[in-house]
C-alpha cells in the first residue's frame, strides 16, 4: 500500500510504503497526559498523572470524569484505574445551581470588609453569579465594572469543628477568598470554574451554628467578568478503595493505551481503544470505545477475581452538581447502564470550558458474564468489597459493572463506553444528528452492539494500523516524531466533530479548545489538516466545507475567509471578535492547493472558485505589507507589518496560481505566479535585518525568520 505524506509547510508530497512492526510496539514518551476515551470534543477522557490511579480520570478541561476500576484478587481490591474524590454535601450551594443573594459594591470598601462584623447594610443586593451578563448566560447580577466586593450571609444548622470543609468557586478573572474574616484563596491573575480549596482547620473552627460569613473579591482584567461561590462538606467514609495496584509500564500508540500492573498473585494489564480508522468513516464515527483487559495467574494457582467500572454522571453532566438520572437494562447480548441530565436541553450551551449536558454516557458488557448496579459510591464500592448483592440500592446516581470470574492461567474480557449526543451541531439553524445516526435510523444499542461483535477484527486492525503509523513516522522522522505522532493522534482527531449538511456535505467541525471555543476555526484547521490529508482527502473537505458555504451562501459578505463559524456547538456564523483577513483567506487557498496536490485534480478548488477568486485578490491588494490586524498567534494581539503573515499571503497567492494551472487557465495561473514571486522578492528586501529577517517590516531587532 502507497500512503502520501503531506509536509504541510512546503506542500510537498512522497510516497512511503506502509510497515507492520511486528515485535510489541514500546511508546517510552512520558505524555503530559495520556488518551483513555476519545471520541468527541464532549467525550474526551484523559489520565493526567503518569501513574493510572494516581489521579481522577478527567476531561480535556480538567474537570473530573470519574471513572474507578478495581480489580478484587481472592478478596483483596487492587484500585488500577482513577482515585476516589471525597464526595461532598452542599452547605451553600453556588449561585449557578441554587439562588443565592448577597451584598456587593464595585468601589473599594474598607480594609475590614470581609469580617463578620463589618457594617455592610449600606451595600447593594445582587443574586449571584456576577458577571458581564451579556457575554455570561448565567449571570443574574451584571458586573460591568473591573472589581467587585461580595459578602455572603451562610447559615450553619451545626458546628463543623472536625468535619472536612471545602469552599468552591467560579473566577474571572483575579479572586481572592475569606471564611469569617480569614483568607482561604488567592488565585492570581488566573481564571478558573468549579475551582476547590479545602480549609484548614483553623478556619474549620470558626465556623459554628448560626451566622457565618464568606466573602470574594473580583479583579476583571479584560473581557468577560465572572463570580460565584459556595461552601462544601466532605460525606465521611466516602474514601474505600486506598490500595492501589502497582502500575509497571504505560505505552500510548495511536488508537490505543496501554497499562501493565502488579496486583498481587496476578498481573493485569488494561487497554483502551479507539478505532479511529479515517478512511472508515462509520468506524471513525462510532460513539463507542473498548476498555480490555488481560489477567495472567503468576503462580498457577486458582484465584478467584473480580473486576469493577464506575462512573459518576459528570459524564454527561456540565457541573457535578447538576440533577441526573441513571439506569440499568439489558439490550441484545449486553448489559448496560447509561446516565444523563434530568433537564436534557439539547445544544443548550456554547463555549469553550463546558461538558456535555444533553444525551447519555453508556457503559456495557457481556449479560452472561456482568452484573450491573445504580446508586451512591459509597454503597455501591461497600457492596464490592463485602462480595454483597449488587442490585441497585436506593438513591445516588453513579454507575457500575462488575465482571466474577476464576483464573489460573490467563483470562481476558472487555467493556464498552459510549456516548450518544442526540443531536450534535446545530449548522445555520438547523439541529444535525452525529454521522453515525444522520437519518435517526440507527440507535445507541445498536452500535454497542455493532463494537461488541467486530471487537476482535477491530482489535487485530488496531494492532496492525498502531504498527504501521509507529514505523513510517519512525523511518520518516526517528523516535522521537514516531512517539509525538502516536501521542497526537486520537487527540487531533476527536478535537472534531463530523456529521453531514443538510445539502449532503461532510462536514468535520473542529473545537477550539482552551481558548475561546470558536467552531470550524480555519486556523484550526489548518495545522490539523495534515493527518486528515494523509489518510482521507474526503475529511480534508469535510474541513473546509463549512467556511466555503459560509461566504457562498452570502451569510458571509466581506472579501476574506471567516475565522470560523460560530461557539461550539452552534454553527450559526461566526462569533470571534476579531476577524484575521490575510491568516484565514492565505490557509484556505493554501489547503485546497495541497488537497488538489494529493488528489491529482483541482476539482474541489473549480467547485469554489469564485470565493476563492474573491479571496486571493484580497492578498494581492492588501497581504504583502498587511494592516494592524491579528494572526493566528492571536494571544500577542493585534500588529501591523507583520512579516511572517505576509509570507503567508504570498504563499496563498502562489496556491491559487497552480491551481489555476492546474485548471487549465494559463493566463490566470501566470498572473499569480508571478505577482507572487515579485512580493518574494519585495518580502526579502522589506524584512532583511542583518543575519535574520523582522517579525515586523517596521522594526528592526525583531525576529521572524532565520
Amino acid at each position: 500500500m502507497k500512503l502520501k505524506l503531506l509536509i504541510a509547510t512546503a506542500i510537498v508530497c512522497q510516497s512511503v510504503s506502509s510497515f507492520a512492526q511486528k515485535q510489541v510496539l514500546k511508546n517510552d514518551l512520558r505524555a503530559p497526559a495520556y488518551p483513555l476515551v476519545t471520541i468527541d470534543p464532549n467525550t474526551s477522557a484523559w489520565s493526567y498523572s503518569n501513574e493510572l490511579n494516581a489521579d481522577v480520570v478527567r476531561h480535556w478541561t480538567g474537570k473530573s470524569f470519574p471513572l474507578l476500576g478495581v480489580l478484587k484478587v481472592d478478596g483483596k481490591p487492587y484500585r488500577f484505574l482513577g482515585k476516589e474524590e471525597a464526595e461532598l454535601l452542599p452547605l451553600a450551594r453556588m449561585g449557578e445551581h441554587a439562588a443565592w443573594t448577597g451584598s456587593y459594591v464595585v468601589s473599594e470598601p474598607a480594609s475590614d470588609w470581609m469580617k463578620p462584623s463589618f457594617d455592610a447594610r449600606q451595600w447593594k443586593m445582587g443574586a449571584a453569579p456576577f458577571g458581564t451578563k451579556d457575554k455570561e448566560p448565567n449571570v443574574e447580577t451584571d458586573w460591568q465594572e473591573p472589581k467587585i466586593w461580595v459578602r455572603r450571609e451562610v447559615e450553619l444548622t451545626e458546628d463543623l469543628t472536625g468535619k472536612s470543609v471545602y469552599i468552591e468557586f467560579t473566577h474571572d478573572d483575579d479572586a481572592i477568598l475569606y471564611v469569617n474574616g480569614i483568607e482561604v484563596a488567592n488565585t492570581g491573575n488566573s481564571t478558573g470554574k468549579n475551582s476547590r480549596v479545602k480549609l484548614p482547620e483553623h478556619v474549620v473552627k470558626t465556623l459554628k451554628k448560626g451566622k457565618n460569613i464568606l466573602a470574594g473579591y473580583c479583579y476583571n482584567r479584560v473581557a468577560n467578568g465572572y463570580f460565584d461561590f459556595g461552601l462544601f462538606t466532605e460525606k465521611e467514609g466516602s474514601i474505600q478503595f486506598d490500595n492501589e495496584a502497582n502500575q509497571i509500564t504505560s505505552n500510548v500508540q495511536a488508537t490505543q493505551t496501554h497499562y501493565s500492573f502488579n496486583c498481587g498473585p496476578v498481573d493485569l494489564n488494561i487497554t483502551f481503544t479507539a478505532p479511529m480508522f479515517l478512511d472508515k468513516l462509520d468506524l471513525m464515527a462510532r460513539p463507542v470505545n473498548y476498555l480490555s483487559y488481560t489477567v495472567h495467574a503468576k503462580d498457577g494457582k486458582k484465584h478467584q477475581v473480580q473486576l469493577y467500572l464506575e462512573a459518576a454522571p459528570n459524564w454527561a453532566l456540565n457541573s457535578p452538581l447538576q440533577d441526573a438520572t441513571s439506569s440499568s437494562f439489558i439490550s441484545g447480548n449486553l448489559q448496560f447502564v447509561k446516565t444523563g441530565s434530568k433537564s436534557q436541553q439539547v445544544l443548550g450551551k456554547k463555549g469553550d470550558d463546558l461538558r456535555i449536558d444533553w444525551g447519555y454516557f453508556y457503559m456495557a458488557g457481556a449479560k452472561s458474564k456482568t452484573k450491573s448496579a445504580v446508586g451512591s459510591s459509597h454503597q455501591l464500592r461497600s457492596n464490592f468489597l463485602k462480595s454483597e448483592n449488587s442490585s441497585s440500592p436506593n438513591g445516588g446516581q453513579q454507575l457500575a459493572l462488575m465482571q466474577t470470574f476464576d483464573v489460573s492461567s490467563s483470562y481476558q474480557d472487555k467493556i464498552l463506553l459510549g456516548y450518544d449526543d442526540l443531536y450534535s451541531i446545530q449548522y445555520f439553524g438547523q439541529n444535525l444528528r452525529p454521522y453515525w445516526n444522520t437519518n435517526g435510523n440507527s440507535s445507541i444499542e445498536k452500535q454497542f452492539e455493532l463494537a461488541d461483535k467486530e471487537y476482535t477484527v477491530l482489535k487485530k486492525a488496531a494492532d496492525k494500523f498502531d504498527a504501521e503509523l509507529w514505523g513510517t513516522a519512525l523511518r520518516n522522522g526517528g523516535e522521537d516524531y514516531a512517539a509525538l505522532c502516536a501521542l497526537a493522534y486520537r487527540q487531533a482527531i476527536a478535537a472534531h466533530k463530523l456529521v453531514k449538511a443538510p445539502n449532503g456535505d461532510l462536514l468535520l467541525l473542529s473545537k477550539e479548545n482552551d481558548s475561546n471555543g470558536s467552531i470550524g476555526t480555519v486556523d484550526v484547521t489548518y495545522p490539523s489538516a495534515p493527518i486528515f490529508l494523509y489518510y482521507n482527502p474526503e475529511l480534508a473537505k469535510a474541513l473546509m466545507n463549512a467556511i466555503f458555504y459560509y461566504s457562498e451562501s452570502n451569510k458571509w459578505t466581506k472579501p476574506f475567509a471567516a475565522h470560523d463559524v460560530g461557539t461550539y456547538p452552534l454553527a450559526n456564523g461566526q462569533t470571534y471578535g476579531g476577524d484575521m483577513p490575510v491568516e484565514e483567506s492565505g490557509n484556505m487557498l493554501l489547503l485546497t492547493y495541497a488537497l488538489a496536490k494529493v488528489e491529482g485534480n483541482a476539482a474541489y478548488a473549480k467547485k469554489h472558485w469564485k470565493v476563492l477568486s474573491t479571496w486571493v485578490d484580497y492578498l494581492v491588494d492588501k497581504g504583502l505589507d498587511p494592516e494592524n490586524q491579528l494572526c493566528t498567534d492571536d494571544f500577542a494581539g493585534h500588529f501591523a507589518h507583520n512579516a511572517n503573515l505576509s509570507i503567508k499571503d504570498i504563499l496563498g497567492i502562489a496556491s491559487y496560481g497552480y491551481l489555476a494551472q492546474m485548471l487549465g487557465e494559463e493566463a490566470t495561473a501566470k498572473k499569480y505566479l508571478t505577482e507572487a514571486k515579485a512580493m518574494a522578492v519585495k518580502w526579502k528586501k522589506m524584512a532583511e535585518d542583518g543575519d535574520h529577517y523582522k517579525l515586523t517590516f517596521n522594526k528592526t531587532g525583531t525576529w521572524s525568520q532565520q
